[in-house]
């Protein structure tokens, strides 16, 4: 990494933080190369974070199973020696050609310069849906995702929404917090019945056919919720946090202009996952190539492919096959 009047230099800059993306630090540490990883999200895992970070994983090799945030967790340790520039909470707007490498421009107008370019952007950029009775309360008592449960120990929580995250939430807050309450506005969940018949066998309140119209502080922070239930008068919940679990909306952004071919949504990629910009490469569900199938390890294999790849483009001294990680002192 360097510096200079207006811009910061890195050998790769990765767009998208998510277990791809994560990966491809760690690798890029190993193959020798300064980064910078960029997402949108303000945490690092994109949508194991932001959906479903308590569930848990069975396609992962060498586990059984594991928790979301402990995967997470797991590849932000194996990066750590590297030393990874994590720019979260930043957009990517502009990625430009020059001399020797590209600029990506950050939401904010920082410049990053490098010798290329990583997209790990997953199925896009995550907007969560609003509520919009939350207005002007995000970080203020509603939240959308919930890094650290410990965060909500003894606290009355309201989740609102009917899907697989809004009831994820509700299981994981439950064991912690001092009362959840789920409200949606409908009758029926989107959620898998599995899940909804665990909460209810927990005795969770599901309140349906209801609104969150309101919310109420208590000397500027939040302390109730108002809800309006179909035929009924409105009714005040405690609420010291509110998780609007809404879900998202993803799409590839400002990454559409960049000159890529997309391909439904996805960018297209050749075998050593570079896309038809030179120096710009894709790995993860956001690359498009025949045959491909949309998985966790699937995206590992193809950091490790696009790294190798540029490492070589960066110095073409460099072997392609760095050698077994086994083998490094």
């Amino acid at each position: 990494m360097s510096e200079s009047a207006g811009e910061t230099s890195y050998d790769l800059v990765i767009i998208g933080a998510g277990p791809t993306g994560l990966f491809a630090a760690y690798y890029a540490g190993f193959r020798g190369l300064s980064m910078a990883v960029v997402d949108s999200l303000p945490e690092a895992g994109g949508q194991v974070t932001a959906m479903y970070p308590e569930k848990m994983i069975y396609d992962v090799g060498g586990f059984a199973e594991v928790r979301g945030r402990d995967l997470v967790q797991g590849l932000l340790d194996q990066a750590a020696p590297w030393k990874p520039a994590y720019l979260l909470g930043r957009k990517a707007e502009k990625l430009e050609s020059v001399e020797g490498g590209v600029t990506v421009t950050l939401d904010g107008g920082q410049v990053l310069r490098a010798g290329a370019v990583l997209i790990t952007a997953g199925i896009g950029e995550f907007t969560p849906r609003p509520l919009p009775a939350g207005d002007g309360w995000l970080g203020r008592g509603m939240v959308h995702f919930v890094p650290s449960l410990r965060a909500h120990e003894g606290q009355h929580v309201v989740v609102v929404g009917g899907g697989d995250s809004a009831f994820d939430w509700v299981l994981a807050l439950h064991p912690v917090a001092a009362s959840v309450t789920l409200v949606h506005r409908r009758a029926r969940f989107r959620a898998a019945e599995s899940i909804v018949r665990q909460a209810r066998e927990l005795g969770v309140r599901i309140v349906t056919d209801a609104e969150v119209t309101r919310f109420l502080d208590r000397d500027g922070a939040l302390a109730e919720v108002e809800i309006r239930i179909k035929g009924a008068e409105p009714e005040v919940l405690h609420a010291d946090t509110v998780v609007a679990a809404l879900g998202f909306t993803a799409d590839l952004g400002p990454i559409e202009s960049w000159g890529l071919r997309i391909d439904h949504r996805a960018i297209a990629v050749d075998s050593t996952m570079a896309t038809a910009r030179e120096r710009v490469y894709a790995a993860g569900d956001v690359a498009a190539y025949p045959g491909k199938v949309k998985l966790i390890a699937t995206g590992f294999g193809e950091a490790a492919t696009a790294v190798n790849n540029i490492a070589v483009a960066l110095n073409p001294e460099a072997h392609l096959f760095p050698g077994h990680s086994s083998n490094a002192e």
